[in-house]
């Protein structure tokens, strides 16, 4: 498959995040269409509940825009014991759901066991054991699927720092997705990171970030939500990461998973049509396409 025909969308690009609070849901054969029209034959499943978990309805509507589901974000509290159960219950739903309609991959996100992605939180040397016993537990129920499990460092989760992302590539067998955004959030290396994990990077996801509301997340001064309702993340190629290079790098490294425009939104409201996440999936989907011809 070429460079852009492996570009896909993410429902949060549209605002649509699963966490308690987080803003305006679009209705989901809206943001479909808007994904349509920017340019994108693919999706990921967004959160649980958002689109259909009837395996037949979902094909039905993706089909009616022309989509392919591949893969879906999963987010799991795996570190604390009194949880694992309930957690690894809805990965396989999860999964089960992913797998029927021809995903390929599961983005596993190391939840925090607090709510929202405002708190950091650093696990205990038990936390970490628990941790990466349970992650090869999703590990295997994905393979049982015939899915891949790409564990996604995030921002407020379990893992996040470079040193989090080194510790799970030397203790476990899991493959990663790589959050452009977050890892630069994070102050890691994207490129480094991707360099040690060569052959393990099975799926990622493109954001961009002003650098200055960077600043004060990392600071503490501002709270991650509200550094996303003031524009946190921006259009591929507006901001401070180096998108084009690190393509570039992993296409040199024979990378074949999937780039998703992935880029979170947070709305106060229905945006009118032809207004609102449309416009920045646009510039970012136009700015790849510049990407696929220096390639």
């Amino acid at each position: 498959m070429t460079f852009l025909s492996r570009i896909a969308g993410a429902p949060i690009t549209w605002g649509v995040d699963g966490s308690p609070g987080w803003g305006h849901l679009m209705d989901r054969e809206r943001v479909l269409a808007e994904m349509q029209q920017v340019g994108l034959s693919a999706t990921e499943l967004g959160p649980d509940g958002y689109l259909p978990g009837d395996v037949d309805e979902l094909r039905a509507l993706l089909d009616r825009f022309g989509h392919t589901l591949i893969g879906g974000f999963v987010p799991a509290v795996l570190y604390r014991p009194e949880v694992a159960s309930e957690n690894l219950a809805y990965v396989d739903r999860a999964a089960t759901i992913l797998a029927r309609t021809g995903a390929s991959v599961m983005v596993l996100g190391p939840d925090s066991h607090h709510p929202g992605y405002d708190r950091q939180i650093d696990l205990t040397e038990a936390e970490w054991d628990t941790f990466l016993t349970n992650l090869d537990r999703v590990i295997q129920i994905a393979s049982k699927h015939g899915l891949k499990t790409a564990l996604h460092p995030h921002w407020g989760m379990a893992v996040v720092r470079q040193d989090h992302v080194e510790r799970v590539l030397s203790k476990s067998r899991a493959e990663l997705c790589i959050d452009t955004g977050h890892f630069a959030l994070a102050g890691t290396d994207a490129v480094a990171i991707a360099k040690a994990a060569a052959g393990r990077v099975a799926h990622v996801h493109l954001k961009d970030l002003d650098e200055g509301l960077a600043r004060l997340v990392r600071s503490g001064d501002v709270a991650f939500r509200r550094a996303v309702i003031d524009g946190l993340f921006l259009p591929l190629g507006a901001g401070s990461v180096d998108i084009g290079g690190f393509i570039e790098m992993l296409e040199s490294q024979r990378y074949q998973g999937w780039y998703v425009i992935e880029q979170d939104t947070v709305l106060a409201t229905e945006p009118e049509p032809g207004d609102g996440p449309i416009i920045a999936a646009a510039q970012s989907f136009a700015f790849l396409e510049g990407v696929a011809g220096g390639l």
